[in-house]
């Protein structure tokens, strides 16, 4: 090997714990290539899947695996400024996903704005460059096919990159009751219904007093609320999920949308406006004992063609 491979293998052998700390910036593809299966299968996922700043771009664009349990070949980026988008917190090198979802993405902006009176996007994450396990933030966003929407307009002028960095989310799901009237509009519920009319979209994530306001503001075809899931922690920004692409024979599509009522408003969106889902936090009468971090998953515990992704060029 040549010295330029040997150092690569050095940091890989770091990640094995065979020396020290993690270093994510020496990458190189050739030396992944190098490492036998099983050295491959022990490498920690979040740590290197985190490390590419490009993506599988010699692999055909498909998802890989499970929403949450994946990874993705020949992404494409968003580009982090457009007609009717901008893309924020550019440092996490997350606007990337597969070109069906840089499609709808770029799609919902603009025609969103053209026709809902919503100036335009401010798009959260999306997903790594070969997807993968995040190293905070999200346990999905795996395979490509899933994008954050901030409720916050995007504001008239092309921010910076250090406004990207720290402009603040309008929270307008203050708790899990109710809506902050001083910034949710009608604008939001018009923008929602398009992105939930959209066919490759197979479910959007909102917390749910959105849903509940969405339930009372739809009119005439009700059946687009479906798709409207509650979930937590969705309160600044709701979240788009992709159907599997035709064709993606190794892609896990999540189970269909099927509410009892059509729409999820009644007995589901009920459940979730009470106390149920909602954790409580634990009484507490000791120090809680401390808890031995699990030990970190490996590539093993994503699908086998994610092995390829990660030694593709």
């Amino acid at each position: 090997m040549n010295k330029h491979i040997l150092a690569a293998v050095a940091v890989i052998a770091c990640a094995l714990g065979i020396g020290a700390a993690w270093s994510s910036s020496a990458y190189d593809q050739r030396a992944l290539a190098a490492l036998s299966d099983a050295e491959l299968m022990k490498l920690p996922v979040k740590k290197l899947f985190s490390s590419f700043t490009t993506p599988a771009a010699s692999m055909k664009s498909r998802p890989i695996g499970f929403y949450a349990k994946g990874c993705q070949a020949g992404a494409e980026a968003l580009p982090i400024d457009g007609p009717a988008w901008q893309v924020i917190r550019l440092s996490r090198n997350r606007n990337w996903g597969q070109p069906v979802l840089v499609d709808v993405v770029e799609r919902l902006a603009t025609e969103a704005k053209a026709s809902d009176g919503w100036n335009g996007l401010l798009v959260g994450d999306m997903s790594m460059p070969r997807g993968g396990p995040m190293p905070s933030g999200h346990a999905s966003h795996q395979v490509g096919l899933d994008a954050d929407i901030w409720f916050k307009p995007m504001p008239g002028h092309r921010l910076t990159a250090k406004e990207r960095e720290d402009i603040k989310p309008d929270v307008v799901a203050p708790n899990r009751h109710s809506l902050d009237t001083s910034l949710w509009t009608e604008a939001h519920a018009r923008l929602l219904k398009r992105a939930a009319s959209y066919r490759e979209v197979e479910r959007i994530f909102v917390n749910p007093p959105i849903k509940a306001e969405l339930c009372k503001w739809a009119t005439g075809d009700r059946s687009w609320l479906a798709k409207m899931r509650p979930y937590y922690n969705h309160n600044y920004h709701f979240h788009i999920r992709l159907k599997c692409p035709a064709g993606a024979a190794n892609c896990r599509a999540q189970a269909p949308v099927r509410p009892a009522d059509g729409t999820g408003c009644g007995n589901e969106l009920a459940y979730w406006m009470g106390d149920k889902p909602w954790p409580k936090p634990p009484k507490q009468t000791k120090p809680p004992k401390p808890v031995k971090p699990p030990p970190p998953l490996t590539l093993a515990s994503l699908p086998a063609e994610c092995r390829a992704v990660v030694t593709a060029q």
